[in-house]
């Protein structure tokens, strides 16, 4: 019975069988052909008791196993890897079928693959999730067959494997390798002009292409004979807060993913930023009340907080409440912080409406809006016009981007910083606001 239930039938199997049918059927017309049809009957028969031995000769034929990191990256193409071992004594043709968590919507994953005996093979393949969360990896079906190739055995491995999506830590990684390589320009940093000396002096060092000429020693470059230069510390253990809008105006996706998903993703890697530059990260996400409140920090462990912070996020996507984010920043964070505010607002009047409390907020804080365009209304901005149709389509795709950039116009009126970007250049548009605002002395 075991046998039965992991044996499977091939085309070739089919294709035998319907040319001894036929001949058996025209062998009522033609007597001759009786004989052919029964001499190729035994003949298949053989080759099919042939093929079973050969596939359940070896009790081991086929093994494999799937290799799945320990958590997966949401937004990225992460990397799982399937190690399959042929033990058989002959080429195997293999029919690799993985049960892939139902979230990702695949279900056309079939790869085939010719394994010569005795070899291991290591086969890649890549997900991208696009929500947090746990994924169910199901079997790792691998169906083999013979060179006779009229029935397959199939070997079941890695049943029921349980992967946490977390907010995207391969971004961060990323980041924070190029931080310390001080690669960042090719990811789209700007390298930020420093506004003065208001910061402590650390030591005087020889000058170096790039060092800002003001900054020379006269006296320590007539003692040494050489250019040198007054170096000079950025301010740290400054807080800086990720306040996560998760109302109803996040919702909209972009590429599978939610704007909350991508506003997630750019506070995991702000964070980790302003930890290495010695400054304080924290975390406040609200939706119709303030959900959660972690206090800015830079101990060793604080960027794991987050990051489990960040997973554990779950919405309704209801309107947002500013107010009760206000009455929360003011009796929770007693410093003049940098709040990171990521939100959306689709329309002005509807800016309008939450302005007071982020006037509030900015009286006492440092506050950076960090709100969307609709990429979608660029993509009509940029179509040819072929009718009427098209024209009006423009027209209104024309007034909400113009929308968009009177609110920040109106946030920067009344003291409020404010960043508009779109989904894929919204962690690189906030470090370079985070960056400018230290270079500026502001926080």
């Amino acid at each position: 019975m075991k046998v039965i239930r992991s044996l499977f039938l091939t085309n070739r199997f089919f294709l035998g069988l319907a040319i001894i049918v036929l001949l058996f059927v025209l062998s009522f017309s033609f007597a001759w052909l009786f004989r052919v049809a029964q001499v190729s009957f035994l003949i298949w028969l053989l080759l099919i008791v042939a093929d079973i031995l050969l596939l359940y000769n070896t009790k081991k034929g086929i093994s494999g196993y799937r290799l799945t990191p320990d958590r997966l990256s949401n937004g990225d193409e992460n990397v799982l890897k399937v190690n399959i071992t042929n033990h058989y004594n002959f080429k195997a043709q293999l029919r690799i079928i993985d049960e892939i968590p139902i979230q990702f919507q695949k279900r056309d994953f079939d790869i085939r693959l010719n394994l010569t005996s005795a070899r291991t093979h290591t086969l890649n393949y890549r997900l991208r999730p696009v929500k947090r969360g746990e994924y169910v990896f199901g079997t790792l079906n691998i169906y083999a067959a013979s060179p006779l190739n009229f029935l397959l055995r199939r070997f079941r491995f890695s049943q029921g494997k349980s992967v946490p999506v977390y907010p995207s830590f391969i971004q961060m990684r990323k980041y924070e390798l190029m931080a310390i390589s001080s690669h960042l320009t090719e990811l789209g940093i700007k390298r930020i002009r420093r506004f003065g000396h208001n910061r402590e002096f650390e030591q005087i060092k020889e000058y170096v292409a790039g060092d800002d000429f003001r900054t020379i020693n006269w006296k320590a470059t007539a003692r040494r004979g050489d250019l040198m230069v007054n170096k000079y510390q950025d301010e740290r253990s400054q807080q800086v807060y990720a306040l996560i809008d998760k109302g109803r105006t996040m919702k909209m996706p972009f590429e599978e993913m939610s704007l909350l998903d991508y506003a997630i993703n750019a506070s995991l890697v702000i964070s980790n930023i302003a930890i290495k530059k010695e400054d304080k990260a924290g975390l406040i996400t609200f939706q119709h009340k303030v959900q959660q409140i972690l206090p800015a920090s830079k101990r060793s462990n604080q960027m794991h907080l987050i990051m489990e912070a960040l997973y554990a996020q779950k919405t309704a996507y209801k309107e947002a409440n500013y107010e009760a984010l206000y009455v929360q920043v003011r009796r929770q964070i007693r410093q003049r912080s940098l709040l990171l505010l990521f939100t959306n607002f689709e329309s002005l009047s509807s800016l309008e409406r939450q302005l007071p409390y982020l006037r509030r907020l900015a009286a006492t804080h440092v506050l950076v809006v960090i709100f969307f365009k609709n990429t979608e209304l660029y993509k009509l901005l940029q179509k040819e016009v072929h009718s009427i149709q098209d024209v009006y389509q423009k027209i209104v795709a024309e007034k909400f981007a113009l929308e968009k950039k009177i609110m920040a116009d109106t946030l920067q009126k009344h003291g409020i910083y404010s960043v508009l970007t779109t989904p894929h250049q919204l962690s690189v548009d906030t470090i370079n606001k985070y960056l400018e605002l230290k270079a500026r002395g502001v926080i």
